[in-house]
């Protein structure tokens, strides 16, 4: 879509190309000074480890970054704000940059483990070297939200949730931290710009200042502020009930919008005690149908924690759209590649394997993943009998166009048999190792 801005003036997709550091394009106009800008490259991005406690990580950000990558260019703005620290002969380059290399990479939606080679960029050093941080940013966010939020969609236990941490985040990223949380399992989220870019269904009703609003003379009345909410969206809505006191505030709910109400929501207090308070409440009030839908700083171990209760909906907020404690997924970009010849780094903690990788994760006969094989790009797979055997990577982008053709859907559903698939210690919240090994043949 192309935008208009508020003066009424049709503008151009906005430009990609200085999501990026520095030193990117410093690197870049030292080869082209020195001659080795054109020699041929492969970079790839891969996590070294998985956060802390964590088992598995899910990928996402896969369609963002395609797309963010046919907007990487350099008009007169771009270069202009470049000029002053690069070359003439740079600034031309610049000018006339198109990717038009090979990218393959995991699909949106796929599980990783540590040193999974998620993304491979291959091309000339120049072309490849300057996508790093737009690389970068796009899976260390979405990856690191999408991860988290599969977690508390194991936890839920089939029951859904609702993205709503949008005010604990930047606006951007808190568009990109819906879709990734849709990705991995949540049903819906409160943020409408994620609604129209992405098409997630939407879901929200009222705040406490809404029924706070509804304070006269003779004091609160939390009653019209029922009705005026039910008057407006029916009574299938979700009524707040815990502004002042929640037995107080059921009681009202149920007397304005009759047994048919759809939902309370409790957004603090012991949320397992008063699940169970609210769930006896509406039944004896005759609406056992009726859902309880409760938030206030939920996470993954929050959510485990109300298992057994009569919760039927999640509301999460800043736990997810910040990763639930790791807000970054510590993904890498690395050449290992030049003209052929493997190259790898060899710093302390901060190693890399050098060549071009391939990845074959393989599966018991009932679907159980067991073991990610990685080996040489073109190195032959060694017998992976007696399991089956999926290469992971697929092609993403040939000769610079993409050529990936998975939706938001695609990966939603990807995620979902990726959980399945995992050996059911996989999917604890408590310390361990990763599901699965990643071995190097």
């Amino acid at each position: 879509m192309t935008p208009t801005a508020s003066d009424g003036v049709t503008h151009p997709p906005r430009s990609t190309a200085l999501f990026t550091d520095r030193y990117e394009l410093t690197m870049l106009s030292a080869a082209l000074r020195d001659g080795t800008a054109d020699r041929s490259c492969a970079f790839e991005v891969f996590a070294r480890r998985l956060p802390g406690g964590r088992r598995y990580g899910v990928v996402a950000g896969t369609g963002r970054f395609l797309e963010a990558l046919t907007r990487f260019r350099f008009t007169d703005d771009e270069v202009a704000s470049v000029a002053e620290f690069l070359t003439d002969e740079t600034l031309d380059w610049l000018r006339n940059y198109r990717f038009s290399g090979d990218v393959d990479g995991y699909r949106e939606g796929e599980l990783y483990f540590p040193g999974s080679p998620i993304l491979s960029v291959r091309g000339t050093f120049a072309e490849c070297v300057i996508l790093e941080t737009l690389a970068l940013s796009i899976f260390n966010h979405d990856s690191a939200v999408a991860s988290a939020a599969a977690r508390m969609v194991s936890a839920s236990d089939g029951r859904p949730l609702i993205e709503m941490g949008s005010r604990r985040a930047h606006e951007e990223a808190a568009v990109a931290a819906s879709r990734a949380a849709y990705i991995a399992g949540f049903s819906a989220t409160s943020n409408l710009e994620a609604t129209r870019r992405h098409g997630i269904p939407g879901a929200g009703t009222s705040a406490h200042a809404f029924t706070l609003l509804h304070t006269d003379a003779d004091g609160p009345d939390e009653a019209a502020a029922f009705r005026a909410q039910v008057d407006a969206l029916g009574v299938g809505t979700t009524l707040l009930v815990d502004t002042y006191d929640i037995t107080a505030g059921v009681e009202t709910a149920v007397a304005v919008a009759g047994p048919e109400l759809g939902g309370v929501r409790i957004d603090s207090g012991d949320l397992g005690v008063l699940a169970r308070q609210v769930r006896a409440q509406l039944d004896d009030l005759g609406a056992p149908n009726t859902r309880i839908v409760v938030s206030g700083d939920l996470d993954e171990y929050a959510i485990a924690s109300l298992r057994a209760e009569p919760v039927d909906v999640y509301g999460v907020g800043t736990s997810v759209v910040t990763g639930s404690g790791a807000p970054t997924a510590g993904m890498v970009y690395k050449l290992v590649e030049v003209d052929g010849r493997p190259v790898a780094k060899r710093s302390a903690h901060k190693e890399s394997r050098g060549g071009r990788k391939r990845a074959v994760r393989l599966a018991r006969r009932t679907g159980t993943v067991v073991e990610e094989l990685v080996t040489a790009a073109d190195a032959p797979v060694p017998s992976t009998d007696p399991y089956d055997a999926r290469e992971v990577a697929v092609p993403l982008v040939r000769g610079g166009d993409v050529v990936a053709t998975g939706t938001v859907a695609d990966a939603r559903d990807l995620v979902a048999a990726g959980l399945t698939s995992l050996p059911w210690e996989g999917l604890g919240l408590s310390r361990g190792d990763a599901a699965i090994p990643t071995v190097f043949s």
